[in-house]
């Protein structure tokens, strides 16, 4: 699933609301631009999500059917 897949996903399922998401998707971005970045911004993005993830403490508690069980979505 590419970012743009995402981010559809996460409007049509209203996962705006749903920080991990959000970091699923910056995470998806700096996958496909990793070929236009040094290395040195490269490890600089990735540690800075590494932080926004640990950031989120265990937000899955209470919600895992929702998240690791995450509705299909089709284009259709």
């Amino acid at each position: 699933m590419d970012s743009q897949d995402l981010a559809r996903y996460i409007e049509a399922t209203d996962g705006i609301s749903k920080p991990w998401l959000l970091l699923s998707l910056r995470l998806q971005k700096l996958k496909e631009n990793r070929a236009n970045l040094s290395e040195d911004d490269y490890q600089a993005q990735v540690e800075e999500l590494h932080q926004t993830l640990m950031g989120l403490g265990e937000w899955w508690v209470g919600i895992e059917d929702q998240v690791f069980e995450p509705q299909k979505f089709s284009d259709d």
